[in-house]
């Protein structure tokens, strides 16, 4: 039978240190667990003092433990969320690219609204106005310079009627179709217009320069009156194009010519309104006076009175 092995730590001092040192741990809490439970019968008010200050102590210590806890439970989620970020950055870069296109969107909408409300106020002011319309093309680049109005014949467009933008001048009709027309711009080597400075009326006339400019030469003889930034406008001279509508804004003077941009530009506006010739707005005449020399018309009522 074999023998059973001892428990003693026999001659192994360190052994021997660490078995007394558990004996009087234990004795030691043993015998505090003892005068705290004897305190706490006799003494509530002490016990309780006791009780707040272990906690007051102690609580750095909590504090800690419960940080340490909380980040080793959250373990898990951590790892889970590093191993769907990849993912995550996807949808995010996605839903960043769909909100770039919406603030766009709205960008061109509150643009698009700003423009149609000028062109409202426009027409509002303005007897003139035939109808509105929109520029569905425009050539930038070619010699001749046209744009393509998506109104035509049959809306009771005409050649030679002008095009204007709430910026200013766009050109005039050249030819039309029963649901379309071209328009010829400023820009276009044919297209003169007669013009003058909006601050002192000094006449001048525009022609296209056919490469998105216009050259701009005073009717007086003599030293050229323009400068960079005047401002032309209409003339009303030649019976196409009412007075005051702005046409351009000089950039630079070379000799007797002077060379300036149009206001209104046809590869940025949409919204245009088609106007009557101004000769025909200033002959026209009124319906009411018309009716009462109209010696047929007078006639007739008298006929229908009785």
């Amino acid at each position: 039978m074999a023998r059973p092995p001892s428990r003693r730590p026999g001659h192994n001092r360190k052994a021997q240190y660490s078995l007394f040192a558990s004996y009087v741990v234990a004795m030691a809490g043993a015998a505090i667990a003892l005068l705290l439970i004897v305190v706490a019968i006799f003494d509530p008010t002490g016990f309780a003092a006791i009780r707040t200050g272990t906690a007051e102590i102690t609580r750095p210590l909590s504090t800690g433990m419960k940080r340490t806890v909380s980040g080793v439970s959250s373990i898990d989620e951590v790892l889970a969320a590093y191993w769907r970020a990849g993912s995550q950055n996807v949808g995010l870069r996605r839903q960043v690219e769909a909100d770039r296109n919406r603030i766009i969107e709205a960008k061109g909408i509150a643009q698009e609204n700003a423009r149609l409300k000028k062109l409202l106020k426009l027409v509002d002011v303005d007897s003139s106005a035939l109808l509105s319309a929109r520029l569905i093309s425009s050539s930038a680049s070619s010699a001749r310079r046209f744009a393509r109005l998506n109104a035509g014949s049959w809306q009771g467009v005409r050649p030679s009627m002008p095009v204007r933008a709430a910026e200013g001048l766009i050109g005039r009709v050249h030819t039309t179709t029963p649901n379309t027309a071209e328009v010829l711009l400023l820009t276009d080597t044919s297209n003169i217009v007669p013009v003058r400075r909006a601050n002192d009326n000094v006449p001048a006339i525009s022609t296209g320069g056919g490469d998105g400019s216009l050259e701009i030469r005073a009717l007086a003889a003599g030293r050229n009156p323009f400068k960079p930034g005047d401002l032309l406008v209409t003339s009303g001279i030649g019976g196409i194009f009412q007075p005051n509508i702005p046409v351009a804004v000089v950039v630079r003077v070379q000799g007797e010519i002077a060379y300036g941009v149009p206001l209104a530009n046809p590869t940025k506006v949409d919204a245009v309104v088609v106007e009557r010739a101004f000769e025909q707005i200033v002959t026209r005449p009124d319906p009411g006076v018309a009716a009462t020399s109209d010696p047929n018309g007078l006639a007739a009522g008298n006929a229908a009175t009785p």
